[in-house]
């Protein structure tokens, strides 16, 4: 792969931030990370905005209508396609299932996620 891929990660978590920066490394993507919904990313355009449903308060929904419009409104964007991928604890079922039914592309499990990581972010960028 010619460029990094670059991950939005959402989460004010800064374990959760600190370990999946390092898997991204891992899997030759770039991180950056907003703590807030209110905050504007630096950077993109992004591949994937990964959703941190754990550290997020707030309806599952308005959280993923927000990521979106974030992502949506960056000039960086503009011409680049991105996945929406919720996470949290899989005793959260109905929380991730929320997130899919607005609009997220995947939900899954948090152990899922950083257990797997390479291979989901090369399924979920090609």
């Amino acid at each position: 792969m010619d460029e990094q891929r670059q991950i939005l990660l959402v989460s004010p978590d800064l374990m959760s931030t600190s370990r999946i920066a390092g898997l991204a490394r891992s899997a030759d993507a770039r991180v950056e990370t907003l703590r807030s919904l209110d905050e504007t990313p630096k950077g993109g355009p992004f591949a994937i905005a990964l959703i941190d449903l754990q550290a997020l308060e707030g309806d599952a929904a308005v959280i993923v209508a927000r990521v979106r419009a974030i992502l949506e409104t960056l000039p960086a964007q503009a011409e680049t396609p991105f996945r929406l991928i919720a996470y949290g604890p899989h005793v959260h079922k109905q929380r991730l299932e929320d997130s899919t039914a607005a609009g997220a592309d995947a939900a899954v499990s948090r152990g899922e996620l950083l257990g797997g990581f390479a291979g989901l972010i090369n399924r979920w960028t090609d």
